[in-house]
């Protein structure tokens, strides 16, 4: 049976890895999050733990544990949550029809992070940006965890 998880924990956990060189895990039957830097993975694969520095050696056991088990699911990734999208979709919602269309001119072409975050700060609006950013990844987590079958809770 899995357990119940707390949605916020799991969006948390998703939101600090910044960086590919992490992956987030979540154990579908306990609820525990646990997080494997790409050096971690390299190790667990190596079946000499020899040459691995003592911090590491501690914790080959439970990498490889969660690298070889169906209980643990790799997270989505900040690439999964398809920011460009939510940017998009608040943009279109925006109520002034003239920043609307600044705001969808800003994300189109190279730049469109910076061009976006630029306009939301210049604009006062960067509160509403995140409430709205954070509600879809909230949202996007929950399907997620929806479609794992991984009850949880607000």
């Amino acid at each position: 049976m899995p357990a119940t998880v707390s949605l916020e924990k799991v969006v948390d956990e998703i939101e600090l890895l910044l960086s590919d060189e992490w992956t987030a895990y979540l154990n579908r039957r306990t609820g525990e999050l646990y997080t494997v830097t790409v050096e971690m993975a390299d190790a667990a694969d190596d079946p000499d733990d020899s040459s691995v520095e003592d911090w590491l050696q501690e914790e080959l056991p439970k990498v490889r544990e969660i690298l070889e088990s169906d209980d643990w699911l790799a997270l989505p990734t900040k690439f999964d949550l398809h920011e460009y999208q939510i940017m998009k979709a608040f943009s279109h919602a925006h109520a002034d029809e003239g920043q609307r269309e600044q705001l969808l001119e800003a994300i189109s072409g190279r730049g469109a992070f910076r061009f976006f975050k630029s306009l939301v700060h210049r604009w006062g609006i960067q509160q509403q940006w995140y409430d709205y950013r954070d509600r879809e990844i909230e949202r996007i987590v929950a399907d997620w965890l929806d479609v794992q079958g991984i009850p949880y809770e607000k």
